[in-house]
């Protein structure tokens, strides 16, 4: 969805970041295919698609950014990176686990899955959640997704 070439994107407030953790437990939860949150969390690792990092004291959530040019795309040397609509998707099919992507982004926002395919935000699209996970549990309301110029 494009308005005056701004799509709705994730956008962090990193002065009301907590560091609770709660979008990863949400992203984990919303990408897990499970039928409730215990099921997906209880005694298994996170599995997160966005990750809370520590700078300099702050905490701050780093997810994909949905890159206008972005550089993992052009060098996924299996095609299994894509922009659709705005949002950079990963082909599990045609992903060969090279790592050039991981390498290449300059956010670090692609990890390795646990099957050896990369993972990354593709902000909930095919899931049953439809919108970003992390921001629905974001308690401080420091995950946004919205349109900005």
């Amino acid at each position: 969805m494009l308005v005056n070439n701004a799509m709705k994107r994730i956008y962090v407030n990193k002065k009301w970041c907590l560091g609770c953790r709660l979008c990863e437990y949400n992203c984990t939860y919303a990408n897990s295919g499970a039928m409730n949150i215990i099921t997906a969390l209880k005694d298994k690792p996170l599995r997160s698609r966005i990750k809370v990092e520590e700078y300099d004291g702050d905490t701050l959530p780093l997810s994909c950014r949905h890159c206008e040019e972005p550089i993992c795309v052009k060098s996924c040397i299996a095609g299994a990176l894509s922009k659709v609509g705005g949002v950079i998707k990963i082909n599990h099919n045609k992903c060969v686990g090279c790592c050039t992507c991981i390498s290449v982004c300059p956010y670090g926002a692609i990890m390795h899955g646990e099957d050896g395919v990369m993972r990354k935000c593709e902000l909930c699209i095919d899931n049953a959640f439809g919108a970003p996970a992390c921001v629905a549990g974001c308690p401080n309301g420091a995950i946004v997704y919205e349109e900005r110029d």
